[in-house]
């Protein structure tokens, strides 16, 4: 019997045990909900397709209208409308890969390995309020409880320490060494993305770490892209979700920023402080990543998705590619931002990092402490709920109403938009490329809510319709 079919086979006799000895009518129907849907629809599956199909190819639009536009997005339809070009002219002047650009890369991806599996918690007991070394994760749909090896600040730290020790002293590379060969690695990095996806894919049939978080829908597309295995790991602490989600693409982004910095002071003799705004506002964004990535176990990415391409592919092309275009944006466009527009843009984003770092860290006290806290100064109110993970066995949790958790259900978003918009108002408002970040991020946080909130209502059942009624809005108090 093939290993897929096998788990199937045992998933479907233990969720009909599991039946049977609850006694309880449409216990079949509850069980093995929660998580990532079961069955794929022809609208699902017709996105899926799409993004399959067209997602690496807006990546190579965006970067290449950059190198031969000016990031001009008008100026590429109008040539490509009046005839002046064609999409596979501009294909063939696109600098190609090189292996240049995948020594870089291969080094860069070894060297993070190396920090991920390598390198203790040094912090932990150093920095107060941080919380590093082994941590547990939340409950998976199987019941199981998998634990983590947090250690990404202390890997950003030493990454940055030896870029700036190279940067002042060493000079072992160009500080634009990124910049310099941007193109050749988004080869690279499409090679690595479709690499550990379809390995992941071929993983969850043959090999797969927990065989009973496995979900396997029929449709090889939907499979492919959105995942199979809840948790694939190799050995006991390489995990791919935490890796892929957390360590090359975001600790990356901000040393690609700070090569775009570099590179803008090389080509006009100064860094405007546009460019200044933003690396600093994204590095307060990486930085809290890694700070609270004890936090980031509690999430949709690593609680509810399976590993596909959707995270192998977007961690290690999407991300690193798409959310820096304001950075590259700047170095071919610079842009010189009046005293008040500065202090306007960066009090935005300010205000979006406190609400979302707020509400996160008010969520999280809440968890760790019971309910048995402060917020805002009074005892928090919540709703007491119950699920039944796959395992048949029923657990109890709350869902928090106090605090910015009372003003919307996903204040943390809201926030988080705040701050992308202010990204984007950063680069001005001469050409609409840069605002591709936070037209993505609103849809991207949108659909989010609907996903996360149909596994709630899967999971949490008449308990999650109480929830709702109690804050009845999902991102904008009084509008949506």
């Amino acid at each position: 019997m093939a290993p897929a079919e096998s788990v199937r086979k045992r998933q479907k006799a233990r969720l009909n045990e599991k039946v049977t000895e609850s006694g309880t009518k449409g216990q079949k129907e509850e069980l093995g909900k929660w998580g990532r849907a079961w069955e794929v629809d022809w609208f699902s599956l017709t996105g899926v397709i799409l993004l399959l199909c067209f997602a690496p190819l807006i990546v190579f639009f965006f970067i290449v209208t950059c190198d031969q536009y000016q990031c001009s997005v008008s100026h590429v339809v109008l040539d490509i409308y009046n005839g002046d070009t064609s999409p596979l002219t501009i294909w063939n002047r696109a600098p190609s890969f090189t292996w240049t650009a995948a020594k870089i890369y291969a080094s860069w991806v070894t060297f993070q390995v190396v920090l991920y599996i390598c390198i203790p918690d040094f912090t932990h007991n150093i920095l107060p309020g941080y919380v590093g070394g082994v941590q547990d994760g939340a409950r998976t749909p199987a019941g199981l409880i998998n634990r983590y090896e947090i250690n990404g600040l202390q890997c950003w730290i030493i990454t940055h320490v030896l870029w700036a020790a190279n940067a002042y002293h060493f000079h072992w590379f160009s500080p634009t060494i990124i910049f310099d060969n941007w193109i050749p690695l988004l080869w690279c990095t499409n090679i690595l993305g479709y690499s550990v996806s379809t390995f992941a894919f071929i993983k969850a049939y043959l090999f797969p770490t927990n065989p009973e978080d496995c979900k396997f829908t029929g449709n090889i597309f939907y499979n492919y892209m959105m995942g199979i295995e809840f948790n694939p790991r190799i050995g006991k602490w390489f995990d791919f979700k935490l890796f892929f989600n957390g360590r090359p693409g975001i600790i990356a982004w901000t040393l690609i920023n700070l090569s775009y910095a570099a590179k803008q002071q090389q080509l006009y003799g100064y860094v405007t402080n546009s460019m200044i705004l933003v690396n600093v506002l994204q590095a307060i964004y990486v930085l809290d990543f890694f700070w609270n990535e004890a936090w980031y176990l509690k999430t949709i990415d690593i609680c509810h998705d399976h590993f596909g391409w959707y995270l192998g592919w977007g961690d290690c092309v999407w991300l690193p590619f798409l959310y820096t275009l304001q950075g590259l944006y700047l170095v071919y466009n610079p842009v010189q931002l009046s005293t008040p527009h500065c202090a306007a843009i960066l009090t935005l984003g300010l205000m979006g990092y406190y609400i979302f770092r707020s509400a996160n860290h008010q969520k999280d006290l809440f968890r760790r402490t019971d309910g048995d806290c402060k917020i805002w100064g009074r005892k928090p109110c919540y709703i007491e709920c119950s699920y039944r993970s796959g395992d048949g066995a029923v657990h109890k949790s709350k869902l928090l109403t106090s605090g910015f958790w009372g003003v919307t259900r996903h204040m943390n978003y809201t926030g988080d938009l705040m701050g992308s918009l202010a990204y984007c108002l950063a680069c001005g408002g001469q050409h609409l490329m840069p605002y591709f970040y936070i037209i993505y991020m609103t849809i991207l946080l949108v659909h989010r809510c609907i996903r996360d909130e149909h596994r709630c209502s899967n999971k949490y059942s008449k308990d999650w319709k109480r929830y709702t009624d109690a804050v009845p809005q999902r991102l904008i108090p009084g509008i949506f």
